[in-house]
């Protein structure tokens, strides 16, 4: 969700306000297994286009519902719900369209997503496709065409022939879990000795850092009832990184957040969790200060 998107870009630029999200050159969409994506606007046609169903029926489903809700709309902006409903539709069918590169959201609550339509962008499906792999690669590597298709939400035949068309661009690599790709451009950043990281971030559910699927969890965090508590079979808490390393989860309800360290924090530790968690660019929670606890 796009207050998720704002804590993932506080978490890696300095300064970040709680009304970034709604930046003109930000624009969100229903992306990748149809989630709430905030993205660039210049790279719309990446998330969404790249996103486009292989098969004829699909891409059949997805321009006919774009033209409809074309119609349907006339130019206007409606909560989604409202229009699906005005189409004898079940509203979240609504999203087999965005792969079209032609719907623009703006989430203000469940149920209440505002939906429009825009001119389509001017980029082939295909080469969207490639270059939504490489941004998955930049992001997510060493990866597969299975972990591609799967964060995608494309089929496997789609994501294995983006990787075969990549050809020259990847290197394989050996990582504990298996053969992977990686960016050929990307290895000298791999290589590199890592930077020392910031002390203590409080990444939201969901976030990057941590998406992932299979046995390439436990190439984030090693221990099998640690990976249980953070992806849960519901919604995701968020991870509590230190140093670099996934040292915990937290949620957060209203102003106040429970913080689950892994292991004991020191109190500089404790102190730093207490300032990052005051520094989250949250939206306006009412009169009471953020509040800490800390759960064992």
């Amino acid at each position: 969700m796009p207050r998720a998107a704002l804590l993932s870009l506080h978490a890696r630029i300095e300064a970040t306000t709680r009304d970034v999200w709604e930046d003109e050159r930000l624009v969100q969409l229903w992306g990748p297994r149809f989630n709430v994506y905030a993205v660039a606007a210049d790279d719309l046609a990446v998330f969404a286009l790249g996103t486009m169903p292989g098969d004829a029926r699909g891409i059949a489903r997805a321009h006919d519902l774009a033209a409809r809700l074309s119609d349907q709309l006339a130019g206007e902006a409606m909560p989604y719900d409202d229009v699906g409903l005005a189409m004898g539709l079940n509203p979240n069918a609504l999203r087999y369209a965005a792969a079209t590169g032609t719907v623009l959201i703006r989430w203000v609550g469940a149920g209440r997503t505002l939906v429009w339509v825009t001119s389509p962008p001017d980029m082939d499906a295909g080469e969207a496709r490639l270059e939504l792999a490489r941004r998955y690669l930049h992001v997510f590597g060493p990866a597969t065409p299975e972990s591609f298709g799967r964060w995608a939400g494309i089929g496997a035949h789609e994501s294995k022939t983006a990787f075969d068309r990549l050809g020259a661009e990847l290197i394989t690599v050996w990582t504990p879990v298996g053969l992977s790709w990686l960016l050929a451009a990307d290895e000298a950043a791999a290589r590199a000795e890592a930077p020392q990281p910031n002390a203590v971030r409080l990444l939201p559910s969901g976030d990057a850092y941590y998406l992932a699927w299979g046995r390439d969890r436990e190439l984030i965090v090693g221990e099998e009832a640690r990976r249980e508590e953070l992806w849960t079979s519901r919604v995701w808490p968020g991870a509590l990184l230190v140093n670099g390393e996934i040292e915990g989860t937290w949620r957060r309800a209203g102003a106040n957040l429970v913080v689950r360290p892994w292991s004991a924090l020191t109190a500089t530790g404790r102190d730093a969790v207490v300032a990052e968690a005051e520094s989250l660019p949250l939206p306006a929670v009412g009169p009471k200060p953020i509040s800490v606890r800390f759960e064992a």
